[in-house]
C-alpha cells in the first residue's frame, strides 16, 4: 500500500494504481471524456487533470496515468485545476457542440461561453473507439491516422477493414457520437439547459471543498 494525501485527507491505496482510480475509490469525482475501466489509460482528454505537488511547486498532471507514489500531496479540485478543466470544455465544446456528454459537463463546471472559433468536427480524438476495437474485439479494425492537425480515426489505406465485425462497439463508446438534447438555442456552442450554479467553496477554499458530488455545504445553503 502507498500513503499519500489527497485534499487534506491522509490515504493508502494499492501500490501501482492511477491517482484517478483511487480518487475514485474514495468517492472524490474526477471528469474525463478518454477514460474507461476497460481499457488502457489515455489520457488524451486532460480533462482529468489533478494538481500534485506542495504549494508553490506543485504541476498539473493527467491522473489518469500518474500512479500513486509514497508522500504525495494532490489536490483534485482547486482552482487552478477548474481553472484548466474549464478551459478544455471551452475547447471541446469549440470543437464539437452536438455531444450531450461534453455540453452535461460543461454546464457542471459553469462553462457558460466558448471564446474559440466553432468547428462543429464529429470528433474529439479521445481514442475510446480505437482502444475498445484493439483491446476488448481484438479487431484493430480502425486507429489514428496521420499527424498534428491532419490527426484523425481511420481504417488503413481509407479502405473497409475486414476486421471488422460491425459490432458497433466504436460508437457506443464514443462521447461524440451521443448527440446533445438540443436545449434553448442550438445554434449555440454553449447549450446551458442543466447549468449548476459555480460552487461557493472556491471563495474561501483554494484546495475546494466541492469535491464531493453533490456538496453538501451547496445543499445546505439550497444553491444547487
Amino acid at each position: 500500500m502507498v500513503n499519500l494525501t489527497m485534499n487534506g485527507l491522509e490515504i493508502a491505496f494499492e501500490k501501482g494504481a492511477s491517482l484517478l482510480e483511487a480518487a475514485r475509490f474514495f468517492g472524490i469525482e474526477i471528469p474525463t471524456l478518454c477514460y474507461n475501466e476497460g481499457l488502457n489509460p489515455y489520457g488524451a482528454c486532460r480533462l482529468c487533470l489533478v494538481e500534485v505537488g506542495a504549494p508553490g511547486r506543485s504541476r498539473l498532471v493527467s491522473s489518469c496515468t500518474y500512479p500513486v507514489q509514497p508522500g504525495l500531496i494532490v489536490r483534485t479540485h482547486s482552482a487552478r485545476v477548474l481553472k484548466a478543466r474549464r478551459l478544455l470544455l471551452e475547447l471541446y465544446l469549440a470543437t464539437c457542440p452536438s455531444s450531450k456528454i461534453i455540453q452535461d459537463l460543461a454546464s457542471k463546471h459553469h462553462v457558460t461561453r466558448v471564446r474559440f472559433k466553432q468547428k462543429n468536427e464529429e470528433c474529439i480524438l479521445c481514442g475510446l473507439c480505437t482502444r475498445y476495437c484493439a483491446e476488448q474485439m481484438h479487431g484493430h479494425a480502425i486507429g489514428m491516422v496521420g499527424r498534428g492537425a491532419e490527426r484523425r480515426i481511420g481504417s488503413a489505406f481509407n479502405k473497409k477493414s475486414e476486421d471488422c465485425r460491425l459490432c458497433g462497439g466504436c460508437s457506443y463508446i464514443c462521447p461524440a457520437c451521443q448527440a446533445r438534447c438540443q436545449g434553448p438555442d442550438e445554434k449555440s456552442a454553449v447549450c446551458g439547459a442543466c447549468l449548476n450554479l459555480a460552487p461557493p467553496c472556491l471563495d474561501d477554499h483554494d484546495d475546494a471543498m466541492c469535491y464531493l458530488d453533490p456538496c453538501a455545504a451547496c445543499e445546505m445553503r439550497g444553491e444547487r
